[in-house]
């Protein structure tokens, strides 16, 4: 015997599914705080050198979280001690002691011709009535994403210096 469904039984069906589906909106809605990191970052070491570091926006600690790939000290900032970021790129002829090197061949030469382009983030905080500035290196591929982040997760906007609307 072959079961018929009325519009009873797929009404009831409906439901159940928007129901759960509902169920499965509020839940990913609600759910709790995330941590966002991003690894092609570059910050400054004890001397001064670029170092490949981790950020990470921690909602769960309410912080920024800058660890060092390679050692070195992790820098943690909380949300509530920034008081302004700042966003810049530069962009400058890579010239280096390989690229002079190699101009009598004609490879050097193409090489300085070429410009780069590097996206820097200052996060601008106060500790202990002391003001201070940590400099951040961003990668191409992630400055946006970083700048939505601080927007996202300290509630300031990035100022953005220099003429940021030629970086092309």
């Amino acid at each position: 015997m072959v079961r018929r469904f009325g519009a009873f039984d797929i009404l009831h069906f409906v439901r159940r599914i928007l129901a759960v589906s509902l169920l499965v909106v509020f839940a990913v809605g609600f759910s709790p705080a995330e941590d966002v990191s991003f690894h092609r970052i570059k910050v400054p070491d004890a001397k001064g050198r670029p170092v490949q570091a981790v950020l990470t926006f921690s909602d769960t600690d309410k912080a920024i979280a800058v660890h060092p790939v390679k050692g070195g000290d992790p820098v943690t900032i909380p949300y509530a001690e920034i008081d302004d970021c700042s966003y810049e790129y530069t962009k400058k002829h890579q010239v280096s002691d390989a690229t002079i090197a190699t101009v009598p061949l004609g490879i050097g030469a193409v090489g300085m011709i070429r410009k780069s382009t590097t996206h820097w983030l200052e996060i601008h905080y106060t500790e202990q009535d002391v003001r201070h500035t940590y400099v951040v290196q961003m990668d191409k591929h992630n400055y946006l994403r970083v700048l939505e982040a601080v927007k996202k997760h300290t509630g300031k906007d990035a100022e953005v210096l220099g003429n940021a609307d030629k970086r092309r």
